[in-house]
């Protein structure tokens, strides 16, 4: 068991609607790990933001970046394992960069976020393990529907589409650490417990495993 106390920190990466909440739920309750969740009913800015995002995306991002880090603090001066819902590398590497090039963010403001990420992610570690989501466009959308969030209903396809783009560009070269990806589009893990004792299998064996 000594191998399995070392591990302390598991992250779920998605797109919206992906299903990262969900996994990251049933992921903690299998393994007893502390899930750490993105706040989404406290956020001060995203009402804002889907109703006007060249305002306040970078007032948007800077809250994500500083929120994100507590979590990682905490995670590091913790004993226990903790399962993160998102993680501080998306926001700097997906969101803010696609804002950006949709003109949703100048480029000043890009630069100083992005200079500030540089400077705060050499003094986190990233996590043992790193869980990405990898969906299709309309399975986003059919997940973001069923679960009817009011600030959501506003996504515009393109948006979500350039997202997919950078999630994969960002997965093709993640070497952060350990990485397993999860085909959402044929991984029904939400509705189905084979499908999730797949990925506790592909988990164990990445963790845990002999080889």
């Amino acid at each position: 068991m000594a191998k399995s106390k070392k591990i302390k920190h598991i992250a779920v990466a998605g797109n919206i609607g992906a299903g990262k909440t969900t996994l990251t739920q049933l992921l903690s309750k299998h393994y007893k790990w502390i899930p750490h969740f993105e706040d989404v009913d406290h956020n001060p800015y995203l009402n804002d933001f889907y109703e006007d995002m060249p305002r306040w995306s970078f007032n948007l991002q800077i809250y994500f970046l500083n929120s994100r880090l507590t979590q990682l603090l905490e995670i590091h001066r913790g004993t226990e394992t903790v399962i993160q819902d998102r993680t501080i590398f998306e926001d700097a590497n997906i969101f803010a960069p696609n804002l950006h090039d949709m003109g949703l963010m100048g480029k000043r403001d890009f630069n100083n976020y992005y200079t500030f990420f540089e400077t705060l992610k050499s003094m986190v570690q990233p996590p043992d393990l790193l869980i990405y989501l990898k969906a299709s466009v309309p399975t986003l959308v059919a997940q973001i529907q069923k679960r009817g969030r009011e600030y959501e209903e506003n996504i515009r396809l393109d948006y979500l589409k350039k997202l997919n783009d950078y999630y994969n560009q960002w997965i093709d070269n993640y070497k952060e650490g350990k990485l397993l990806i999860i085909d959402a589009d044929t991984n029904k893990f939400a509705e189905n417990d084979e499908d999730l004792g797949k990925i506790i299998s592909q988990i164990d064996s990445t963790l845990f495993g002999l080889f």
